[in-house]
């Protein structure tokens, strides 16, 4: 409760400077620490910590690609991509596509981004509430609604002011966290080769081994000791997605408008990138040592159902995604722990908030704004207030969407989300700021809806490989071959 209170304090205090519209979305004096913490703190949520955690107690090693790929993504929008968002002098990135291309492609990518953003909202909201419900026992519908409720505390008081100044405190209290945790892992699961022993062990069971599909020691080694455990393309095309995904995102392109100059906007981001990959590491091995020590409820009544008892020294967890709360109770002293378990929370909620006021500037600027234009009519409400209302009406949206959806794997909606931001945006943008003036806005809108269907369609049919593949050829076929000659 300290923690979040100190989160909420300074979103507060730095949101008392907001004084337009402009200045709450986006800024305009912010240092490269400043940067950092508005990137990480969307960045590293929910997905990246507890999702890591999970991911690692079913795959091992493989489970760090995904913070891997938000570190690559964090480098190339730092590096490639921070002089032209900020040289083109808009402050949406669909505001560049329309320069280009027109209100119709600016129109149908908005929509088609905010499909993205708002599976991202979802699942923080998933994890958020699943914190909320194991720290306090509450119902799930009530802690979605209290997820909620914090995520609009945090945002509306500041905007990107919020995300960056209590991104700075996320930073030191997940590092913090973090390294206490992989400290702790490292100490009592004595090291890698521990650890690895400890999983090998619990496969000697052959109940638990045939659940899993494995039937030799290769098999194990394989699965948890490998970077590429569920194959080079699957791991290869989630890191790829994130990276991606993490470039064509309103709400990072935010934290590079807010900077200063754009030499503190580059150097923001890639101090964020050289932090990210030490969380995921340590989240890694912890979901690895839980999967040594741990068994889920399910695998636990299948051994019952098959008339054996679970191995010595094994016990229960109701899900895989409890690994990383869980770990943080059973082995970190009670006063840490408790500071590891608010910042985890807290962190889930700056990742929700920044999400959200990403998709409420589209929202407001990109499509209120062009139906207005359409319309020819005034808004009633200025931007500040449109941009808040949108706010309430995406998280109560999304609490609706995350009650029906609450069996779904946190990082499975992570990397939909950042895919299809990829598939739909990444050629049309990168063109637009490289080599402008070269497509036909009527290919650039085919593109984008093309790559997003083939993305969808992939995922859903389980064609071999990452869906993000399949996104981007679809989008690339139809859009290159309508490049103009120049």
């Amino acid at each position: 409760m300290l923690t979040v209170g100190v989160l909420l304090a300074v979103s507060i205090l730095s949101g008392r400077k907001v004084k337009d519209a402009r200045s709450f979305t986006t800024g305009g004096r912010a240092g490269s620490w400043m940067v950092c913490g508005a990137i990480l703190g969307t960045l590293v949520g929910g997905q990246s910590t507890i999702g890591t955690a999970q991911l690692a107690f079913s795959f091992g090693l493989s489970a760090w690609w995904f913070t891997i790929g938000a570190a690559l993504g964090a480098l190339v929008l730092g590096l490639l991509y921070a002089g032209p968002l900020r040289r083109s002098g808009c402050s949406t990135l669909m505001e560049i596509v329309r320069q280009q291309y027109g209100r119709r492609a600016e129109m149908v990518g908005s929509i088609l981004f905010l499909v993205g953003i708002f599976i991202s909202i979802t699942s923080q909201l998933l994890s958020s509430s699943a914190m909320i419900g194991s720290l306090f026992g509450t119902p799930s519908t009530m802690a979605l609604c209290i997820g909620a409720l914090l995520i609009a505390a945090m945002v509306l008081s500041g905007g990107i002011k919020s995300a960056g100044a209590g991104g700075i405190v996320k930073l030191v209290l997940l590092y913090v966290s973090s390294l206490a945790a992989g400290i702790a892992v490292w100490k009592i699961g004595h090291g890698l080769d521990g650890i690895s022993e400890s999983v090998t062990s619990l496969y000697e069971t052959p109940q638990l081994a045939a659940l899993n599909d494995i039937t030799c020691a290769e098999d194990i080694h394989r699965r948890y000791g490998t970077f590429l455990a569920r194959g080079p393309l699957k791991d290869l095309g989630g890191c790829l997605s994130l990276t991606l995904g993490v470039v064509c995102t309103q709400t990072y392109a935010q934290a590079i408008w807010s900077a200063a100059t754009t030499r503190k906007a580059r150097r923001g981001a890639v101090y964020c990138a050289a932090l990210i990959p030490l969380i995921g590491a340590a989240c890694t091995l912890v979901g690895m040592y839980m999967r040594g020590h741990y068994v889920t409820a399910a695998e636990a009544a299948a051994l019952q159902e098959a008339g054996q008892s679970l191995p010595i020294g094994i016990a229960v967890l109701e899900n895989s995604l409890q690994a990383f709360p869980t770990f943080i109770l059973a082995h970190l002293p009670a006063w840490l722990g408790g500071i590891a378990l608010g910042t985890l929370l807290i962190n889930i909620l700056g990742c929700g908030s920044g999400l959200v006021l990403g998709a409420a500037t589209i929202l407001t600027r990109d499509v209120y704004g062009n139906l207005a234009t359409l319309l020819r009519r005034t808004p009633r409400l200025g931007q500040l207030a449109q941009t808040r209302l949108s706010i309430v009406l995406l998280l109560a949206l999304g609490v609706v969407s995350a009650h029906f959806v609450r069996g779904s794997f946190i990082n499975d909606l992570g990397f939909l989300s950042l895919g299809l931001r990829a598939a739909a945006l990444l050629l049309p943008l990168s063109f637009a700021l490289w080599l402008p003036g070269r497509f036909h806005p009527h290919a650039v809108t085919a593109s984008m809806i093309t790559g997003t269907l083939a993305m969808l369609v992939a995922g859903f049919a389980g064609l071999p490989a990452d869906p993000m593949y399949y996104g981007l050829a679809a989008s690339a076929l139809v859009l290159l071959p309508r490049r103009k000659r120049k």
